[in-house]
């Protein structure tokens, strides 16, 4: 999960570098910066609700082709969770 060290500058330094109309280009190296782009995926997902494969699909497809990539990314990095049916959030920053 995000530690919350990046600065909001930094923040949107990341997804200016890895989003292009709000779509990921690429998937980032560096920990960090891939937290922050997960973070950012997650925020699109309501906490509390839980979600059918379905569901989380058209989610994610609005940020980018790469189902397997976002979905392992959030569920290994503790943003998501599952129990073989479902999916919820879990983590990430939320908008106060």
């Amino acid at each position: 999960m995000s530690d919350g060290s990046y600065t909001e500058r930094r923040r949107q330094e990341v997804l200016r570098s890895y989003t292009s109309g709000g779509r990921i280009t690429a998937m980032p190296v560096r920990r960090p910066d891939r937290l922050v782009l997960l973070d950012h995926v997650a925020r699109a997902l309501e906490p509390g609700v839980r979600y059918t494969a379905q569901e989380l699909t058209a989610v994610l497809l609005e940020f980018g082709s790469d189902l397997a990539a976002l979905r392992g990314g959030l569920l290994d990095e503790g943003f998501l969770e599952c129990d073989h049916r479902t999916y919820w959030r879990c983590g990430g920053t939320v908008e106060l």
